[in-house]
């Protein structure tokens, strides 16, 4: 019964749902996946995994995953880099692709990033699992159901040692995925805005707090962060406006290697909260262009 009754609230909502873009609470991490300006701009290779599962304890809840990586590249100018997120609720799934390029150059005391991304989102329902309340209902599929269609993106990312800003913009062209079935899939247009500053605390102590907010025009959403850096380890919290609250923690395992979670506390809405992961591997390199003594590379 409580699967029927999750899978009648996901075929309710599943229009609105389709066109969100994947939610994260360490987003601070995870730049790449909505602003391509951001590749190249950490000086280094950089590769991050995010696994989300939301709504804990309720089956069918949204599960999401995200890898990406990006690298300066001198010789184009700029960076490169590929982000892949994969998001379920159910039986509903989407999976989008998505490569970026950035040029960069010197802007004041910091450097900025203008990018683009290029990919594919593909959608699907596997109606296969479920049996309808009565034969010929035509609204709920029998069987898998998807479709594809090319995405882009675009993005502004400016940083100095000990700030960062960006806008972008995601589903530009606000694809309309057709599925098999001949149904469609609206994508909305997304918009970003991020920010964040560090200061010195101590010589060993830095505070760090940073902003997210997006919006597809009809909704929004904004993270107002807070974290303190010690050494090698970082711990906060966020607040997520009109939801609820998330707590941060995070170490630096080795100069390379860095681990992090979060776990969603929401007091506005009844599913539950949410816990989150995520592994970060750096590669060092040397370029002439990069910002290379950055006070603390996690964030910035």
């Amino acid at each position: 019964m409580k699967r029927i009754v999750f899978f009648i609230s996901v075929v309710s909502t599943l229009n609105l749902y389709s066109q969100q873009i994947p939610q994260f609470s360490q987003n601070m991490f995870n730049k790449l996946a909505n602003n391509p300006g951001f590749a190249g701009s950490t000086g280094n290779v950089s590769t991050s995994v995010i696994h989300r599962s939301q709504w804990l304890g309720f089956e069918g809840a949204p599960s999401t995953q995200n890898f990406s990586a990006h690298a300066e590249v001198p010789f184009l100018n700029g960076g490169v880099g590929l982000n892949v997120a994969k998001d379920a609720i159910g039986e509903f799934s989407n999976l989008g692709l998505q490569a970026s390029y950035a040029y960069r150059m010197q802007l004041g005391i910091g450097q900025i990033g203008m990018g683009m991304s290029f990919g594919v989102f593909q959608s699907g329902l596997d109606g296969s699992n479920f049996t309808p309340a009565s034969q010929g209902d035509d609204a709920i599929p029998t069987g898998m159901v998807d479709g594809s269609k090319l995405d882009l993106g675009a993005g502004v990312y400016y940083n100095t040692q000990d700030m960062y800003l960006g806008f972008s913009s995601a589903h530009i062209t606000e694809p309309i995925v057709e599925w098999s079935d001949g149904s469609q899939n609206p994508l909305a247009r997304h918009y970003f805005l991020i920010a964040g500053y560090t200061y010195d605390l101590t010589s060993s102590l830095l505070l760090h707090p940073s902003m997210y907010y997006k919006s597809d025009g009809a909704t929004s959403q904004m993270d107002i962060n807070t974290n303190l850096i010690y050494e090698n380890m970082w711990g906060g919290v966020s607040y997520r406006l009109d939801e609820g609250i998330i707590l941060l923690a995070g170490l630096e395992i080795n100069k390379d290697l860095k681990f992090g979670a979060a776990y969603d506390v929401t007091l506005m809405n009844p599913m539950g909260n949410s816990f989150e992961v995520m592994l970060e591997y750096n590669f060092e390199i040397k370029t002439s262009k990069s910002i290379s003594k950055y006070k603390n590379p996690r964030f910035l």
